[in-house]
Formats: C-alpha cells, structure tokens, sequence
C-alpha cells in the first residue's frame, strides 16, 4: 500500500513544471523530431506504460518514481489531445468535451470499485491503477483545453497561463476556507494546472511568446524541475 507524496505547496508547483515540461517535451518529441502526434503518441503511452508498471510493482516508496510516471503522463497526454483534436479532427472544443466524459467515467469507475475516491490514504494496486489513468486523461483534457483557451478566445497563451493561475488561487482559497472535500478540491486543481502548464509551455515556445521553440524549452525546464527536486531533497535530508 502507497501514499501519494505530502500536497503542499512544493507539491503544486512539481506538478506545474512537469505539466509545463510535458507540453514542450510532448511537442519536441512529435513536432521537432518529426515523429507526429500518432507515432509519438504510442512511444509515449509505451514509456508511461512501463513507468507506470515501474512504479505499481516496486515495493520501494521513492519519489522520483511517482514524478517519472507524472512527466511520461505529462508527455503522452499533450501527444495523445493533438491527435484527438488535430489529427482526428475534433477541434479543441469537442476534443476537450470528448476527454471530459472518459475522465468522469475513470472516476465512476474508481468510486465503485472502492467506494471512496480519496488521495490522503494508502493507495491498493486498484486504486493506484485508476488514479494514475485518471492522471493520463487529466493530462490529455488539460492540454485539449488549453489548446481551446489559447486558440477559440482572445486570451492567448499568456492570458490562458494567468486565467488558470487565477484559478488556482481561487482554488486555494476554496480549500482553506471552507469545507469542500479536499478529494474534489485535488483532482479540480489537477484538471487546473495541466492548462496551465500546457498554456505556459506554448507561451514559451510559440512565436506568439517568448520564442524560444521546443528544444531550449524543454531543457531549461528539465534543468529546473530538476534542480528544484535536488534541492528540496537536499533540505529534507539534512
């Protein structure tokens, strides 16, 4: 049985890097490298796959195990919205609503098999299993729609990366002051931060921003995570 790491604010911003980290590694991968949203669609389910089955049959509680699967998820779900929304042909809007319906059926699906969606306890193979798919979708619904924010409204990447931050905050306020379930409040600031990373990704490697394209992107925002993940490891050891 595994818990998922302490969700603290260090936590948050982990996943904000590597949702952010995942939409230009996502975007390197099946543009840069030529490989197209198909072909680097099943490479990348492959290595979330094999992350995944990493991570489900270690006995070992290690955190960057669960960060690896949560990058791979990150990768995958940007490749796998565009084929959806760009090579199949749904357009962000009905992509978006598409990978909506599969995530309310994932947790349909968790709330039956255990009856209790939480992500305070220990997690079963079951439940872990689920909650990493419901991850995947979240990942693939939070790219579709920050394709949608940036593209079908005059926000843009910028104005999209400040609308989710904004919620997010929101969010935090929502947990501290009142008593909605902190299991909705984590899975709506999940859903949340994937745009937001997907939004701040395209900011950063898009024309319409900063420029810097897929490859200096990605590395500097591996650079980050990384050092960031050093450090934070460095500060509890001692």
């Amino acid at each position: 049985m595994k818990k998922l790491p302490m969700i603290n604010a260090k936590y948050w911003a982990f996943i904000i890097s590597a949702t952010t980290l995942g939409e230009t590694g996502g975007d390197l991968i099946s543009q840069s490298l030529n490989l197209g949203y198909a072909s680097a669609s099943i490479l990348l389910i492959g290595l979330f796959v094999l992350a995944l089955l990493i991570e489900l049959k270690t006995t070992i509680r290690h955190p960057m195990l669960y960060w690896l699967v949560i990058i791979m998820a990150s990768l995958a779900g940007t490749t796998i919205s565009d084929y959806v929304t760009r090579t199949l042909g749904l357009g962000y809007g009905w992509g978006s609503l598409l990978i909506s319906m599969v995530l309310l059926i994932i947790f349909y699906v968790w709330h039956m098999a255990t009856k209790h969606v939480s992500v305070k306890d220990a997690l079963g193979v079951k439940t872990e299993f689920l909650y990493w798919v419901a991850i995947l979708v979240s990942s693939t619904l939070g790219t579709a729609f920050g394709d949608y924010i940036a593209n079908a409204t005059p926000l843009g990447f910028g104005g999209g990366a400040l609308l989710m931050m904004t919620l997010l905050v929101l969010l935090m306020f929502l947990v501290l002051l009142t008593q909605v379930s902190h299991e909705v409040c984590y899975w709506l600031a999940i859903i949340i931060t994937h745009p937001m990373g997907a939004t701040l990704g395209d900011f950063m490697t898009k024309p319409e921003g900063i420029n810097l394209g897929n490859v200096p992107a990605s590395v500097i925002l591996l650079v980050i995570f990384s050092l960031t993940m050093f450090g934070f490891r460095t500060k509890h050891n001692k």
